[in-house]
């Protein structure tokens, strides 16, 4: 029986207004219903600007728990037009301990479950560690949806082959990544061209290693450091969906905020995997120093 949904990337410039965010954010995802999406994803953090440019205290009256205000809202959506969502959250667990948070909102407004980053940055520009603790030991889990098992992860995460394989393990019917990530106003064209093709390679390798299919949420426009106005991210949009095989299926702009929507197949995964068997060759047995910080080896 074929497993066919639509999925849809939702991509946007975020403001110092919280209320003109999540009007677009919500026009956006009333687009993707239109089209008949069956789940929508939205990039890092989209309720505000990005916080990660510099260490400033303040910033940490911006977080909420879950439930809370922006979960609430996202469960609020999820129910009026009838999908998944996967939205983000600064999120405020505990005295002292806050986490960068996706939570899933299943098409009946109910919390289907939360996703706690587990890489933290710590570079120019994305100075995530003074704000976000990593995700629980146990945090590579898919989440149940309506319309499959969503392995989510965000941003850094993505850079990690080991998240990816862990969700796909797990079960993962689809591989999914809320980002903001940008240029720096330092870089050159060339070192921009090369982020980006790195940026866009690594993922659809994820796709491909574990023959899933994947959707990816950036930001798009330019925010200025508020501590350097000299300083800056421009984040570089071009949000993408692609099937299990790495095949790109939509792709957004660089700078244009909008939605982009396809159908996927979830039954390929199976028909790929009896034919390329990645799985049932790996070599666990010989996999154990994957464990290790470095091999310590003559």
């Amino acid at each position: 029986m074929s497993r066919l949904i639509k999925v849809a990337s939702v991509q946007h410039a975020c403001t110092d207004q919280v209320s003109e965010n999540l009007d677009t954010t919500e026009k956006l995802i009333e687009n993707a219903a239109d089209e008949g999406a069956d789940l929508v994803l939205l990039s890092e953090l989209h309720t505000r600007l990005y916080i990660g440019q510099d260490n400033h205290p303040s910033y940490f009256d911006w977080a909420e728990p879950i439930p809370g205000p922006t979960s609430d809202l996202l469960q609020q959506w999820s129910d009026t037009y009838n999908l998944v969502i996967v939205g983000s959250v600064f999120e405020h667990r505990g005295n002292g301990v806050y986490h960068n948070s996706c939570v899933v909102a299943d098409d009946d407004g109910s919390i289907a479950g939360i996703y706690r980053k587990m890489h933290i940055p710590d570079d120019p520009g994305f100075a995530e560690k003074y704000y976000f603790t990593p995700g629980d030991a146990d945090g590579f889990e898919p989440i149940s949806t309506s319309v499959g098992r969503l392995g989510v992860l965000i941003c850094w995460d993505q850079w990690f082959p080991e998240a990816a394989r862990l969700m796909a393990l797990a079960g993962a019917d689809i591989l999914l990544y809320p980002t903001a990530i940008g240029w720096s106003v330092s870089d050159d064209d060339a070192e921009r061209g090369r982020q980006l093709e790195a940026w866009m390679t690594v993922q659809r390798g994820h796709a491909i290693a574990n023959h899933l299919p994947l959707v990816v949420a950036n930001r798009c426009g330019y925010e200025e450091n508020p501590l350097d106005s000299e300083d800056g991210i421009e984040f570089w949009g071009n949000s993408f969906i692609c099937g299990p095989q790495g095949e790109m299926l939509a792709r957004a702009s660089s700078d244009e905020s909008h939605m982009i929507c396809t159908e996927i197949y979830l039954n390929r995964t199976a028909i790929l995997r009896r034919s390329w068997p990645f799985f049932r060759d790996r070599r666990i047995d010989a996999y154990t120093d994957l464990c290790r910080r470095v091999r310590d080896v003559d």
